[in-house]
């Protein structure tokens, strides 16, 4: 049951063994922690199909993660890698519903953090579907979006500026 050693090597880009490891963790949900803890592995990789995994696992079974939102917040968004601060707007978005008052204003610094701050595309594409459609609620989150955006739609990569000029078109 080391999904550590089952998710290290084969081509980075590639899933490896994570839907086996999923479908393990699945079956059994005992084994959710010992998934969890490879995101603490040195190899990048494994913590790449470590959030790939996640994604999975609340599709099929949101409730798995919630006693873990706290750890997500607090260890989780410390993690330095774009796979992980991308997925990170993922679950908030699919854990929305599960999130309390004080848990996703934690989310909200690390997105508003991130979209301000990180250089990936993937995490502020990511970010910032996941902040529009939270603004479409929250008028603060709106107003703080909107200067984001306008920065953002100049971005020289067209994957980030037509999200930002998607959203401008959206929420103004």
């Amino acid at each position: 049951m080391n999904f550590e050693e089952r998710l290290t090597g084969g081509h980075p880009n590639s899933l490896g063994n994570t839907v086996s490891v999923v479908a393990e963790v699945l079956e059994k949900p005992s084994r959710f922690e010992a998934f969890f803890q490879c995101y603490f592995s040195m190899d990048e990789v494994v913590r790449l199909r470590v959030s790939n995994g996640m994604k999975r696992i609340a599709k099929e079974k949101p409730e798995l993660l919630v006693p873990y939102l706290d750890r997500f917040l607090a260890e989780i968004a410390e993690i330095p890698q774009a796979s992980t601060q991308w997925t990170l707007s993922q679950l908030f978005l699919m854990l929305e519903h599960s999130l309390s008052n004080s848990q996703k204003n934690q989310a909200l610094v690390i997105m508003k953090n991130n979209l301000q701050h990180h250089s990936d595309w993937i995490v502020l594409c990511q970010t910032m579907e996941t902040l529009g459609k939270w603004s479409k609620k929250d008028n603060s989150i709106k107003i703080w979006m909107l200067p984001e955006l306008e920065r953002l739609r100049q971005d020289r990569r067209k994957s980030v500026s037509k999200k930002a000029e998607k959203w401008l078109k959206v929420l103004v």
